[in-house]
């Protein structure tokens, strides 16, 4: 299977500059200065490359907004990785390699003679989740409340300190060197038709072994859960997966060999997201893992407007109540109408994530509620 990011991860000492050099690092930058950015920027629209945060969406043209000729001009990443079932890009990002970076004049002023400057400053975060939220992140890096911007202006045009900002994913930033070195047709050549290149895919719950795996996107769920993850724990059955992370709609077993890529999944009635594959085996009550899915998202709302603030925590106190055999089979449709008023209508995605996986656990685990309601009281408070 051909791999991008990960395809020497296992080479002794890859952390290190001799051995990245060695391999071929920093070549990409070397060959990039060759090239007016134009180029670069067509070189990454023609490889279809896609925004690996969650959106999915076509990073050249992301590129291609930025503003012209406003300096200075920024790039950020969010690397804080705070969504449940997310842990890839602890293993594409370090302090140290931009230390080594500097020693070596790939980082500051006049980089390798080209006239070109660049400066690179991580900032420790709090774990927000929110700050996932392009603007929000923006806030929080000029030091505010790390809560959503009303759009526009964006940030191409106006982002951080009022001045053009392109905000990509880590994993769609690492993906770039691959295709300056090796030309937007490799590229374009994995994948599938429109989903292409390679996705890293952080593999969780009850599968032997849990971990990162590289794949070429359009490869079979299955592949990942019971091949490369090792199978399901105890030998148990799979009963549910989330494909992308907290923030997207879970599926049953029926559907594992949907391929794992934008498309597919899309059509299967759920998101690629973040690549963070969640795995639910059937020593599970879904409701259990729907209400922790919905605790994470009450937690982490910013609280700046009514349907995300209010709805995430009546969401919670609803399926907190069943669980405590204290609800009623109406619960249901009441849960679906919060979702509904809560869906597509709040400043940001946050409240449309805590929904996916309530909307979703109704429409093909609705026994598991009914489970429930089968040993409620007589004359129970509704």
């Amino acid at each position: 299977m051909t791999q991008i990011l990960f395809k020497d991860i296992n080479k002794k000492n890859l952390h290190t500059m001799k051995v990245y050099e060695g391999l071929g690092g920093y070549k990409s930058l070397k060959k990039a200065f060759s090239q007016k950015p134009e180029e670069i920027v067509e070189a990454v629209k023609a490889s279809g490359l896609r925004g690996r945060g969650g959106a999915g969406f076509p990073t050249g043209l992301k590129w291609s907004f930025l503003a012209k000729d406003v300096f200075p001009r920024y790039i950020s990443c969010y690397a804080d990785e705070s969504e449940p079932g997310e842990f890839h890009d602890l293993c594409l990002i370090m302090d140290k390699a931009l230390d080594e970076a500097h020693a070596k004049g790939y980082l500051g002023k006049n980089i390798l003679g080209s006239g070109f400057n660049l400066e690179i400053h991580t900032h420790l975060g709090a774990g927000a989740y929110i700050c996932g939220e392009e603007s929000a992140l923006l806030n929080s890096l000029e030091g505010g409340r790390g809560e959503p911007r009303m759009k526009p202006p964006f940030p191409a045009v106006e982002g951080l300190y009022s001045k053009p900002t392109v905000i990509n994913n880590v994993e769609t930033l690492c993906v770039v060197p691959f295709i300056v070195n090796k030309g937007a047709d490799k590229h374009a050549a994995l994948g599938t038709e429109k989903s292409k290149g390679t996705k890293l895919v952080s593999v969780s719950g009850h599968v032997k072994k849990p971990g990162n795996y590289e794949i070429e996107l359009g490869t079979p769920t299955s592949e990942l859960i019971f091949n490369m993850a090792g199978g399901i724990q105890n030998d148990n059955k799979l009963k549910a997966f989330i494909p992308g992370g907290s923030s997207v709609p879970m599926l049953p077993a029926d559907k594992v060999d949907t391929p794992y890529d934008y498309e597919s999944l899309a059509a299967a009635g759920t998101m690629l997201g973040s690549g963070a594959l969640i795995v639910i085996d059937d020593s599970i009550n879904i409701v259990e893992a729907t209400l922790r899915l919905i605790s994470f998202y009450m937690h982490e709302s910013c609280g700046k407007c009514t349907p995300c603030r209010e709805g995430t925590r009546w969401l919670h106190q609803i399926v907190e109540r069943i669980m405590q055999n204290k609800g009623q089979l109406e619960y249901i449709t009441k849960l679906e109408d919060i979702c509904d008023n809560m869906a597509f209508k709040a400043f940001c995605p946050l409240a449309d994530a805590c929904v996916a996986p309530v909307v979703s656990s109704i429409k093909y685990f609705r026994s598991d509620y009914e489970e429930y309601f089968k040993n409620v009281p007589a004359g129970a408070s509704r």
